[in-house]
């Protein structure tokens, strides 16, 4: 699948910058001249990968470079504003060669919440091509500001988007783990993940060819029908012993087989029932798509098919596509599960109800600063005269 790559915000820009470490490293060819758009110079200059004619600085007349500062209205009414920087820079993408796009932002800051919903009602005004998000939701302990801003944004990326994929921090952060460690992981992770899904279907010359292709018209479907969806991911290295290998084109009777068959199957259990980008409720999921990736002779046809019978059954839904994603030179066998229109998310409704009263206590913090200062301004008022 061909992708229009476009970071906004900090945390945008750095998965951005991850994709195309990924890409460079797997040697896959995803993403069309990826983007990288900001408030803050600092941000944009610490970005590795993005190449530096990507990468666009907004906002220059009003925060001078220097961000938001968390503040993510402000953060949409300078992505209003500029939006035709924005747009120049989208301009030098070859959109007739792309398949979507994909706005990355982290949704707690202010950059990236506020401006990634304005940008995606834009490219929809304009393109025929759908939009996708990619939202980053903040760890419970990055603050109470954060919150309020990812609860907020998360409502108007979801309305914006044609499907809202999120990975939520406060499932992937490691307890006492440094900030700045954890989310290297955490957008390694992303890139892994993301990067399998998005990849299925890229084929370039000489590479080995899917028996079942899984191409962008199946990532597109399953993720067309709008909502939030989240990605599971599981693999299993590959063995030496040429006797047990997972065999896609090889006899698919006998104990060998069977046993086979059986480790495709739980890589696809693992993948959906173990740790999601999204913690949720797998029941219920409108849409869903499987891909098994790996080295072409240690992928299972009878394994992919019952993954997905077995995913019709866990999820109540018979939208179930799937197929294999060969990669000649992997050492392991991986199976990726995107699930999309779920709706059972605790997180989500944790999240609001925290920015609920988030935004009391502001506001109650705000309506108290207002009369502490009128009482210093106005306590023995009587006895001095004004200036004017």
């Amino acid at each position: 699948m061909k992708l229009a790559l476009i970071g906004f915000g900090q945390a945008g820009g750095k998965v951005v910058d991850a994709f195309v470490d990924y890409e460079q490293r797997t040697g896959l060819d995803i993403f069309a001249s990826p983007i990288a758009v900001n408030t803050a110079t600092a941000d944009l200059a610490g970005l590795e990968h993005v190449p530096e004619d990507n990468r666009v600085l907004i906002g220059q007349s009003r925060v001078k470079g220097h961000g938001v500062g968390a503040d993510n209205e402000l953060g949409a009414e300078i992505a209003a504003a500029d939006i035709d920087e924005v747009q120049a820079a989208i301009d030098a993408i070859p959109v007739h060669e792309v398949d979507a796009f994909l706005i990355v932002a982290g949704l707690g800051g202010g950059t990236g919440s506020g401006g990634a919903p304005v940008l995606a009602e834009h490219l929809r005004t304009i393109y025929t091509e759908p939009v996708f998000g990619l939202g980053i939701l903040p760890a419970q302990d990055e603050g109470g500001i954060y919150t309020l801003n990812a609860a907020r944004s998360f409502q108007t990326f979801v309305r914006e988007t044609d499907n809202l994929l999120v990975f939520d921090n406060d499932a992937w952060r490691s307890t006492g783990e440094s900030m700045r460690g954890g989310f290297d992981q955490i957008n390694e992770e992303i890139a892994r993940r993301f990067g399998v899904l998005f990849g299925a279907g890229e084929i370039s010359d000489g590479a080995a060819v899917a028996e079942s292709v899984v191409d962008s018209s199946e990532i597109i479907n399953t993720l067309q029908g709008g909502g939030v969806s989240t990605v599971g991911y599981a693999r299993e290295a590959v063995e030496a012993d040429a006797g047990s290998r997972l065999s896609l084109f090889g006899d698919d009777e006998g104990p060998a087989a069977v046993d086979t068959t059986n480790r495709v199957t739980s890589l696809v259990r693992k993948a959906t029932l173990g740790r999601l980008t999204l913690p949720c409720d797998v029941e219920g999921a409108d849409r869903s798509l499987l891909v098994l990736s790996g080295p072409p002779d240690h992928l299972n046809r009878k394994g992919i098919e019952r993954g997905r019978k077995w995913l019709e059954s866990e999820t109540g839904s018979m939208a179930v596509r799937g197929g294999d994603y060969p990669l000649p030179d992997a050492d392991h066998v991986a199976s990726v599960v995107l699930l999309s229109g779920v709706h059972q998310v605790p997180r989500v409704k944790q999240l609001q109800q925290v920015a609920v009263e988030a935004k009391h206590s502001i506001d109650q913090r705000t309506e108290d600063h207002d009369d502490h200062l009128q009482q210093l301004v106005h306590e023995d008022a009587e006895e001095l005269s004004p200036l004017y």
